[in-house]
């Protein structure tokens, strides 16, 4: 009975820092490209409030 409303609820959720985190470094083409956004990870590029 719930779990419509619970599939309906996880869809409209914001993504969470560690989601947007990881979406942002598997989008790297490359080795290089990855350690430069991991290092911009490290830094809190996601975690600063804007």
């Amino acid at each position: 009975m719930f779990k419509p409303l619970r599939n309906i609820a996880r869809s409209l959720r914001a993504p969470t820092v560690q989601e947007r985190e990881m979406a942002y470094l598997n989008e790297a083409s490359d080795a290089i490209e990855l350690e430069y956004r991991m290092r911009q990870v490290d830094r809190g590029m996601f975690r600063k409030g804007y």
